[in-house]
């Protein structure tokens, strides 16, 4: 296995102070052997400057150990913020089926299929969350395209991740309406227009 080790120093003078350092390259063997002789070769060419050193892959870690934790966040609050929408969303579709109980109990009579019903029900929620999918898509493109500008290696972020999250929303909320749908379309017409 091979790794790497950053030594550095700090040279201060009146103007300002700079870090000054070396790195060195390595294989697999013992770390102190090898540490013990980069100290001794800074002491020699240096020894006005204290002798600190760090792993490579240390600082790498310490670099992106905020972006992971930040992704396990956003993760969590994700999740939750889609169980409270989806919990919402049925409420919310309880409640309109609930109120179109004679609506829906008429176009039965008249013939329209439990399918044509659940789509019609459906459908409205699909034009709020195509809506909602409208507005939030250009804020989140311009965020994450700020985030990702912080990165010494940038990236264009497309089209596909926001088309593909809309997509998931979409059958989220069909899969949330779909049952207070059914429920709604498949109710004897007799007892909703009775009790109407």
């Amino acid at each position: 296995m091979f790794g790497g080790i950053f030594v550095s120093g700090e040279v201060q003078n009146e103007i300002d102070s700079q870090r000054v350092g070396i790195i060195k390259p390595f294989g697999p063997g013992d770390q102190k052997v090898i540490l013990s002789e980069i100290e001794n070769i800074w002491k020699a060419n240096v020894p006005w400057l204290k002798f600190d050193y760090n792993f490579l892959d240390e600082n790498f870690a310490r670099t992106f150990e905020r972006e992971t934790r930040l992704g396990t966040i956003f993760t969590i609050f994700t999740i939750l913020a889609i169980i409270v929408g989806c919990l919402g969303l049925f409420g919310l579709a309880a409640y309109t089926a609930e109120q179109r109980t004679k609506e829906i109990g008429i176009r039965k009579v008249m013939g329209a299929s439990t399918h044509g019903v659940v789509n019609m029900l459906n459908m409205e929620f699909a034009r709020l969350v195509l809506v909602a999918f409208i507005i939030i898509t250009p804020i989140s493109w311009y965020f994450m395209n700020k985030w990702l500008m912080v990165f010494a290696y940038k990236t264009s972020i497309g089209f596909w991740p926001f088309l593909a999250g809309g997509i998931i929303a979409l059958l989220i909320s069909w899969l949330t309406v779909s049952y207070q749908s059914i429920k709604a379309a498949i109710a004897n017409p007799v007892d909703s227009l009775r009790n109407e």
